[in-house]
């Protein structure tokens, strides 16, 4: 580890992010919608999950490989869709692919990330997926999905759950908007970390010019000063199943729905065509008091378990809590502000270190469970501290369940 990333936990990476880049850019990947409730009840519901162990197992030639769409993978991790990256670090999406391409796990690139998707495959390789938003022209949105197939992306992530954007009022109070704004709140910001401040915005403006989306077409390609500050999006609100059943035609790869939380939906999603089903509240960054992923995992489990591959990402901090999802049916994990906490602390270098964490942390808690295999967690190594709020899959092993005030007594 290097003497100037002292980063022990996630935690530790945020830490150092909060202090290397504005607050603007910060709050915006930190926190969550309006009253933040959700974005709390992510991590919280963690916590009324416990762990229950074997002993006598040898577990010394324990292995986290992990097999996604026919791929092994060194570990059950996928880098989330996450369009910041190179706003926290000089081309901090080539920076979060290369890591993720040292580390065996793919690294998905989002639509508004403001690095070419085709420099991203060309100077970082790896296995690139591609995160698609639906605009309200949808020839636009297809174009994106042409370029991404002949760049090279293997796996195209639908978001569905973005049809309005969140409520993100400390966005506004900061001056850090998407479309990007100078005002004097945001340019003492700025000032006041000069670190950030030469070693990303100024890098661009020698270079590149102001940052934009880079993935837009032509058409809507527009630089981050302009539009309505805080509320420009392409994203529509008509979205229907029909879009997906279009996509199914063009994309000739694996195709991820993400932002399911309802069993239903997740039926439908495979029977228009999807070969994976990420359940997600989009980080409680989109509606507030929205349920967590991991409370609705299980349903979804019992529904497609069978028929998909399924993923979950949001309030992922610790290598514990993947562990948790997979225990609970999840065939792998997306992390996605973990890793922009490690580019904004050190860049590669950073996010290399939020991959080691959890690296270490599965690798540990697969020792003390008693496993070997990521295909051996299971339920059998739950115990819910709450009657009736969690459960594990129906066609799972039983499990056992206590009531937290009793086990107290």
């Amino acid at each position: 580890m290097s003497d100037n990333l002292k980063a022990y936990n996630i935690f530790d990476l945020r830490d150092i992010a909060l202090k290397r880049v504005p607050k603007g850019f910060f709050e915006f990947v930190d926190r969550g919608t309006e009253d933040e409730i959700a974005l709390r009840n992510n991590r919280a519901v963690f916590d009324r999950i416990r762990f229950r162990t074997r002993t006598f197992v040898d577990v010394s030639k324990r292995t986290q490989e992990t097999t996604i769409f026919g791929t092994k993978y060194k570990m059950p991790l996928v880098i989330a869709p996450t369009g910041v990256a190179g706003l926290l670090w000089h081309e901090g999406e080539i920076k979060l692919a290369k890591a993720a391409r040292a580390a065996g796990i793919p690294f998905t690139l989002a639509t508004g990330s403001i690095t070419a998707m085709e420099r991203v495959a060309d100077e970082a390789g790896g296995d690139l997926w591609f995160q698609l938003y639906l605009w309200p022209d949808r020839s636009m949105s297809h174009e994106l999905v042409n370029r991404a197939k002949a760049a090279g992306y293997k796996t195209l992530v639908v978001t569905v759950d973005g049809v309005s954007s969140g409520n993100r009022e400390y966005n506004l109070r900061n001056g850090f908007t998407l479309p990007f704004s100078f005002n004097a709140r945001n340019m003492w910001d700025m000032a006041t970390h000069p670190r950030w401040l030469m070693g990303v915005m100024a890098r661009y403006l020698m270079t590149t010019g102001m940052p934009m989306y880079a993935n837009y077409p032509e058409a809507a390609k527009a630089k981050m000063t302009k539009g309505p500050p805080g509320r420009a999006s392409l994203r529509t609100d008509s979205i229907k199943w029909d879009d997906l059943d279009a996509l199914r035609k063009i994309w000739p790869g694996k195709l991820i729905v993400k932002g399911i939380l309802d069993p239903q939906d997740a039926i439908t999603a495979v029977d228009h065509g999807a070969d994976g089903i990420d359940v997600s509240n989009h980080g409680g960054r989109n509606l507030d008091g929205i349920v967590s992923p991991i409370e609705v995992l299980p349903e979804i489990v019992d529904a497609v378990g069978k028929r998909t591959t399924i993923f979950m990402d949001s309030g992922i901090r610790r290598g514990s809590d993947v562990v948790k999802a997979l225990a609970l049916g999840a065939n792998a994990v997306m992390v996605g502000r973990s890793t922009l906490y490690g580019v904004a602390a050190g860049g590669e270098a950073g996010a290399a270190r939020a991959l080691a964490i959890y690296r270490d942390e599965i690798h540990r808690n697969m020792a003390l469970l008693g496993c070997n295999t990521i295909e051996e967690i299971g339920p059998q190594c739950l115990l819910f501290a709450d009657k009736h709020e969690l459960r594990a899959p129906k066609e799972r092993p039983a499990l056992r369940v206590v009531d937290a005030k009793a086990a107290e007594s």
